[in-house]
């Protein structure tokens, strides 16, 4: 490969140094996240990695490139958890920059398995192939890596923050691929396009011209996508941003300030007609749920669930229904034995329509795995209370009445939005997905980044999101990823409009996550077909 003069296109000095090069570019490649944006970064950093990758002398070498590029990539990426760490008085705040690359020495252990997979299928290729030939390195790596991203969204509960493909999420035309392959076939299409960058320094044109033909071909899809801004709207939405910061949510005397700011923002408009009224996850400290012994009652309105809800009818009009965070509790034999984050429904009579309990559960924020082991180390969860939270069966659909309209709520709390192909009720397809969340804890990074997580779910599933935050970023995003509106980090104000409309279950929305390994396979199928013509040509 350094005979046609390409690796000296490339700084000498980051290949004198691949360990180092691969750790610094993982860090940089980070910049194509929100809030910077800066995709053409990423696409440099991932040519620069595969080159790595094919110039380690075995698989062992190129894991480790793989694994040190992805604990750069992963410190950097999820940088904003650290900040979660500063609203926990029980921890110094120094823990949370250590938690930050813990966590990213064992998500490394993903870009080690797709580094190391494509350098292995690449050896066996290598014989067959023309000499020098780049394209079974780049196919095997791009269907490594969407392998590895959809193993990290399950594995040990999953964590699926920042696909590779939510670079793209503001390029509507690319991203609207999403509704073929899914987000981790998209970020096969990520990969892909790094490896152009390789074809063109090492002058492969005839590989190169064939990519920019399939590139182009996924933009004109994009492009022809049907889109529904004229199509008729949705029943109205009233969504309430209170702005209640995250070291003054849990703080005692704080409870009725903080439901002033949600109320202050909840009352109809004249005329506005019934409306869904949308609060923020765990917007509510009261419980609405009748049945818990009576102490854990008091010092809410009435005393009673009853008295709470009559509280939150007072800011309703007649049809409105409002859906609310507030958690739950499971009570065992006259004793609290946890308690779950749910979303609740209430309409303008002050019945509760049904409840969601969030299912994907925050490992460290929600509940302390091995608790027999840290808590003797001084570890705790972030959310205040030593009880831990109970999952949830999963996606689920609550049917409600706005006015006359029945109307179908799909509920993700918080980060469930971000889990690919997890996040829909198969059997009862909502007209919409609600996303409360409490985004107060990430600081100025986590929060438009959840964004644009959020923005690939609906173009995957051609349903519009809604979400509502304390601080930010609350958003409507349309079915096909554009934001209709947003209230920016920090404000006080809510949104009134329409909801729009859904579209038709996509391919994707259909079969899941088929799709993207399906693709990853084929990728890899690719990779190895000069093995294939040499076997028939013998």
């Amino acid at each position: 490969m350094g005979k046609d003069g390409a690796v000296q296109r490339i700084p000498a000095f980051l290949l004198k140094y691949p360990r180092w090069s691969a750790l610094v570019a993982g860090a940089i490649s980070a910049a194509g996240f929100e809030p910077l944006g800066l995709w053409p970064v990423t696409l440099l950093c991932f040519a620069l990695l595969i080159h790595l990758v094919g110039h380690a002398s075995g698989a062992r070498r190129a894991a480790m490139i793989g694994w040190l590029f992805g604990v750069g990539h992963f410190s950097a990426g999820n940088n904003w958890i650290a900040v979660a760490f500063t609203f926990q008085a029980a921890m110094p705040i120094w823990l949370g920059y250590f938690a930050v690359v813990t966590l990213a020495l064992y998500l490394a252990v993903y870009p080690a398995l797709a580094a190391g997979g494509a350098w292995w299928i690449n050896s066996r290729v290598k014989p067959a192939a023309t000499p020098g030939a780049l394209l079974p390195l780049i196919l095997a790596f791009a269907g490594c890596w969407t392998i590895s991203e959809w193993l990290r969204s399950w594995v040990f509960t999953g964590f699926a923050w920042n696909p590779l493909a939510v670079i793209w999420q503001a390029q509507l035309e690319l991203a609207r691929a999403a509704t073929l392959l899914g987000t981790y076939g998209l970020s096969a299409i990520v990969v892909a396009t790094s490896g152009l960058i390789l074809l063109a320094l090492h002058r492969q044109w005839r590989p190169l011209l064939g990519g920019v033909a399939v590139l182009a071909a996924l933009g004109l899809y994009g492009v022809q996508i049907p889109t529904t801004p004229g199509l008729p709207k949705g029943p109205r939405l009233t969504i309430v941003q209170p702005d209640i910061s995250q070291a003054d949510k849990y703080e005692p005397g704080y409870e009725a300030i903080n439901f002033a700011k949600l109320a202050m923002n909840s009352r109809p408009l004249p005329d506005q007609g019934p409306r869904l009224l949308l609060w923020p996850e765990a917007a509510l400290p009261d419980y609405l749920e009748d049945g818990y012994p009576y102490r854990y009652y008091q010092f809410q309105p009435g005393e009673s669930a009853a008295g709470a809800r009559a509280r939150l009818t007072t800011l309703m009009q007649d049809g409105d229904v409002l859906v609310t965070g507030a958690n739950r509790l499971v009570i065992e034999k006259g004793q609290l034995v946890a308690a779950r984050n749910s979303v609740s429904a209430l309409d303008s009579n002050g019945k509760l329509l049904g409840h969601y309990d969030k299912a994907h559960l925050v490992p460290y924020g929600e509940y302390l795995p091995v608790p027999w082991l840290l808590r003797p180390l001084g570890l705790a969860r972030l959310v205040p209370g030593d009880l831990d939270f109970w999952p949830g069966p999963g996606p689920q659909t609550l049917t409600v009445k706005v006015g006359d309209q029945p109307v179908q709520v799909g509920l993700q709390i918080c980060y469930e939005i971000i889990f690919s192909g997890q996040v829909v009720d198969s059997g009862k397809r909502p007209d919409f997905i609600f996303n409360p969340s409490n985004d107060a804890w990430f600081g100025t990074v986590g929060p438009p980044q959840h964004l644009a997580q959020a923005r690939l779910r609906a173009i995957e599933e051609g349903m519009p999101i809604v979400r509502a935050t304390p601080t930010g970023i609350s958003a409507i995003i349309d079915a096909d990823g554009r934001i209709v509106q947003r209230l920016p980090l920090g404000a006080f104000g809510r949104i009134d409009a329409r909801l729009p409309v859904a579209k038709a279950p996509t391919l994707f929305a259909t079969y899941g996550n088929i799709l993207p390994v399906g693709f990853a396979l084929l990728l890899i199928a690719g990779a190895l077909l000069p093995l294939a013509r040499r076997s028939t040509s013998r």
